[in-house]
């Protein structure tokens, strides 16, 4: 497969890195539906929000917790384990207690109908009870809710409308692939709560929590606090708005969407990943086997995929393409794919995967164009937060020591 030519810049918003170019707003301070700050990051604004009526002065973090996520078809065909609600409860009133302790007074939640606000709620009234100013204010947003992906959607975009300085998300690869489309510039905390993760690291939602803190208070300078990450746009017959994916991009023979995750290894095709790690599960780890792609470098994959007993030239891998679900995999070419160079797939029918999950069928009278982008959007760099932390003991409460000079 070869790049498409004559089509390499791409679209400009797209170029700069925000998905439609406009920085999360602070309600009653800056219009939401203007433009004029374009391209401002979220952590060029001085960090001073926090809701009060309808203006915000000190640092608010929103929450969007996946009620849901960790319950697709991997649960039955592999081992994968999904978190009950009130073990997702408690990881968010972990994550109050570590924004607490860096001085954060004021967070809003995304409301959902799986019972994690009932749960944050009662661990909050418990805490207020004995005294203890244990957590943040918490207020959910006003909205109405669906059950379905529209809510993470209009809750990022919500968030982003008042201002939040970054967004804690709860759920897997599709879960923070719903906020990132709607966050614009305003950096995403993530916390793994998924089948298939490859996005979110995993990481105890403490130490998430403290290093969103930290970042968002102005204690950690801004290159130091976020990390800028990778997206594949996805457009079909030219739409205006492509479909994004933060990991991969894989293409099967499958028409239909059926249950939406893959785990059928005969029917994937080609696959593209922005990174591509040998230590994660999922499509990403497949190229990871092949040639690894660092998270922080410029471009990504692709890989050309053929069932393991066709006899095609190329290689087999074992890989596991799920939780305790290995795999047997042919690859039968691939290459480097440049940020901002369409490719243009070979297969002509099937469905497209993003992130894991079958979306979008399409067939030979369907064009199919993937771009990687760099530095599309941002996210808390949270184990170069806790390295500056420990280097200038900003939780000691005493400077750090100066080195002699010698």
């Amino acid at each position: 497969m070869a790049p498409a030519t004559g089509d390499a810049t791409g679209d400009a918003a797209a170029t700069a890195g925000v998905p439609d170019g406009s920085p999360g707003k602070a309600l009653g301070v800056l219009d939401s539906s203007s433009n004029e700050q374009s391209g401002t990051a979220v952590a060029d604004v001085p960090p001073k929000r926090r809701i009060e009526g309808e203006c915000i002065v000190a640092p608010v973090v929103g929450i969007i917790a996946n009620p849901v996520s960790a319950r697709d078809i991997r649960r039955v065909v592999a081992n994968a384990a999904g978190l009950q609600i009130a073990d997702r409860a408690n990881i968010v009133l972990r994550v109050l207690a570590a924004l607490k302790a860096c001085g954060i007074e004021d967070a809003v939640m995304m409301p959902e109908q799986g019972g994690i606000g009932s749960h944050v709620e009662r661990g909050l009234t418990r805490a207020r009870l004995r005294g203890e100013a244990t957590y943040p204010a918490l207020r959910r947003l006003d909205m109405p809710v669906t059950g379905t992906v529209a809510d993470t959607h209009r809750a990022a975009a919500e968030m982003r409308r008042l201002g939040v300085s970054a967004i804690v998300v709860l759920g897997g690869d599709g879960t923070h692939r719903a906020v990132v489309a709607h966050c614009g510039a305003v950096p995403v905390a993530g916390i793994s709560t998924g089948t298939n993760n490859a996005f979110p690291e995993h990481r105890e939602p403490t130490i998430t929590g403290l290093a969103t803190g930290l970042a968002v208070t102005g204690l950690i300078p801004a290159p130091v606090a976020f990390a800028a990450n990778k997206r594949i746009d996805v457009t079909v017959n030219d739409a205006d708005e492509p479909e994004i994916a933060l990991v991969d991009v894989a293409l099967v023979t499958e028409r239909y969407v059926g249950a939406r995750a893959l785990w059928r290894p005969e029917s994937f095709r080609e696959l593209y990943v922005t990174f591509a790690d040998p230590q994660v599960i999922g499509m990403s780890a497949i190229a990871g086997l092949v040639e690894p792609v660092e998270r922080g470098e410029s471009g990504g994959l692709m890989l050309r995929l053929a069932p393991a007993d066709s006899r095609a030239e190329g290689i087999v891998l074992q890989a596991p393409i799920a939780p305790g679900l290995m795999a047997r995999i042919g690859v039968t070419d691939w290459r480097r794919m440049p940020a901002g160079v369409p490719f243009l797939p070979e297969a002509k029918a099937g469905s497209i995967a993003l992130d894991g999950e079958r979306e979008i069928s399409f067939s030979v009278r369907d064009r199919v164009r993937l771009t990687l982008r760099d530095e599309a959007f941002r996210t808390v760099d949270v184990g170069g937060c806790m390295r500056h932390a420990a280097l200038n003991r900003l939780l000691a409460g005493v400077p750090a020591p100066v080195a002699a000079a010698l």
